[in-house]
């Protein structure tokens, strides 16, 4: 049976709230298929659910995605490592088929339920890669529990409360950062995809070279359940006080690998520079006529930078 578009909206929110009735968990509105060998875990952490993607073999990545965007954005390069490291996605908390956060969204809870999920499953030892919002994430997680990762890999975006970070936090044309609360949710409700198009073509080298039309549609339906732009939208709320504790975090420099890899139409450089106060041991990645959408807008060289610094000795 075919169902309109509405239709399957409809049924993806009576499915959540008859979940949360009826079920200590939700049920996840959409599947994740990374392919064969790929499987979906919901795993309870502090009264939330993390939705997991693990796949392959071999040392533990974790990946973590950022906004306008959830776990799906990992599907390429989790084929490409899962012959040879064992690949977990987790959807950030209040993105994707994760749970919206009993006590709120930021990055030290993210790194809380995103680290409790993947110690449920078993793993201790990690590597942990972050795009975006998941790059802070992932600093966290290094910072927080640093004999429990080996590696860190930060993917185009900033890391606040370290030197440099005001500079993009308060540049008047990423308006983005403080676009939230009652009206902002009334304005963008029923113009979701007008809202998000602005991410993937405003910080892409080219628009043309960003985001698939197949890519937009499935983020756009995830991001306009019920709660779901207001879940996310906390993420950006969040960041004054993440430059509290970020800053706090940076007193201790980092003693593992660090690798910091952004589009010279983007992030690049402020990322490296800061990446250089985080760690002593820091490999810096430009990538020329590349934006912010680095996996979308130049695969190869992403994949291949990200491949070379995880296999190094």
């Amino acid at each position: 049976m075919a169902y309109s578009e509405a239709m399957k909206h409809y049924i993806c929110a009576a499915a959540a709230f008859a979940a949360a009735i009826l079920l200590p968990q939700p049920a996840p509105c959409f599947p994740v298929d990374f392919g064969p060998g790929f499987t979906t875990h919901r795993v309870d952490v502090a009264g939330d659910t993390v939705s997991v993607t693990v796949g392959g073999h071999g040392p533990v990545i974790v990946l973590l995605h950022g906004y306008a965007e959830d776990s799906r954005m990992w599907k390429p390069l989790a084929n490409e490592l899962a012959s040879r490291f064992t690949v977990v996605a987790p959807d950030l908390p209040g993105i994707g088929n994760s749970s919206i956060p009993t006590h709120g969204a930021d990055m030290k809870i993210a790194d809380e339920r995103v680290r409790g999920a993947v110690r449920a499953l078993g793993f201790r030892r990690v590597y942990v890669v972050g795009h975006d919002i998941g790059l802070m994430v992932a600093y966290a997680y290094a910072a927080m529990y640093p004999q429990e990762v080996a590696r860190l890999a930060l993917l185009d975006a900033f890391l606040p409360g370290v030197a440099g970070w005001q500079q993009i936090y308060n540049d008047p044309n990423l308006w983005h950062f403080r676009f939230n609360g009652p009206t902002p949710l009334a304005l963008v409700a029923g113009r979701e995809r007008i809202y998000f198009n602005y991410y993937w073509n405003a910080f892409a080298a080219d628009a043309n070279r960003s985001l698939s039309e197949a890519d937009r549609n499935g983020y756009v339906a995830a991001y306009s359940r019920p709660g779901r732009m207001a879940s996310g939208w906390l993420y950006f709320q969040s960041f004054p006080q993440t430059a509290v504790d970020f800053s706090k975090l940076a007193s201790t420099k980092l003693h593992i690998p660090v690798l910091s890899i952004g589009g010279d139409k983007a992030n690049g450089a402020a990322l490296g520079a800061q990446a250089r106060l985080i760690s002593d041991d820091v490999t810096i990645i430009v990538l020329k006529n590349t934006g912010h959408w680095l996996m979308e807008e130049n695969p190869r060289e992403t994949m291949a930078a990200l491949i070379n610094f995880l296999e190094r000795p």
